[in-house]
């Protein structure tokens, strides 16, 4: 197997979930009936949720350096889709995240939770120790410069804008950190404490884009997030 920061695929494929983030985005807030009784309504969001969440994997394969064999190439992509995302801080994830991978679903791991494992009390301490109040200004402006535009209303910014966001945190923070990570840890899980979705190569596209391949990210972690389905076929 090529390496894939060898080649451009790496840089093809973040530009493409960049444009396809944008270009959904952008029909959608200019194009969609934001009423209730358009069922269409509810699958545009669904994607747009699903492109958001593909923004924050492309940053976090920026933190591992699997875009490209340039470090100013994956900070690029790092900062855009963080900003992207929600304007987050790229610095602050990538640091938290290294710490995450050293002492992954320990008191030393910030995104771990040691006093609750309830879903949503874990979800709600995980989201406010990465909110700061620069990500609230930032994402205030951009709501502001939204609704100035004739045809893009104050439901529309929020349901197919601020909505899907929300919805790619639950995917993400779900895959990525609840469901790998959480109590009991048994032996199978291995030294990163990490569980690991059965093999289903569509499903597992589907629900975190091959991030529910969780135990094989964490053993490579310097494998791109559309190659770990081939770490999961050498398990």
């Amino acid at each position: 197997m090529s390496d894939p920061k060898s080649t451009p695929l790496g840089i093809f494929i973040a530009i493409t979930i960049v444009s396809l983030w944008a270009g959904h985005l952008g029909w959608i807030l200019l194009n969609l009936d934001v009423s209730a009784s358009n069922p269409w309504l509810y699958l545009h969001i669904l994607v747009q949720a699903y492109l958001y969440t593909g923004l924050f994997i492309t940053a976090h394969d920026a933190m591992h350096g699997n875009i490209s064999g340039s470090r100013g190439v994956n900070n690029f992509f790092g900062y855009l889709t963080s900003f992207l995302f929600a304007g987050m801080n790229y610095k602050r994830l990538k640091k938290n995240h290294k710490l995450h991978h050293r002492f992954p679903a320990t008191e030393k791991d910030p995104d771990y939770n040691v006093r609750s494992g309830n879903f949503f009390i874990w979800w709600g301490v995980f989201m406010l120790r990465y909110l700061t109040i620069t990500q609230i200004l930032i994402m205030a402006i951009i709501y502001n410069l939204l609704i100035l535009h004739p045809e893009i209303s104050e439901t529309s910014a929020l349901l197919l804008w601020a909505l899907p966001a929300v919805l790619g945190t639950f995917q993400l923070f779900w895959t990525g950190v609840y469901w790998p990570h959480k109590l009991p840890h048994t032996a199978g899980m291995g030294v990163h404490r990490a569980r690991t979705q059965n093999k289903n190569h569509l499903w597992a596209l589907i629900s975190c884009y091959f991030f529910g391949y969780h135990r094989e990210h964490h053993n490579e972690p310097r494998i791109a997030w559309w190659q770990l389905y081939k770490a999961k076929e050498r398990q």
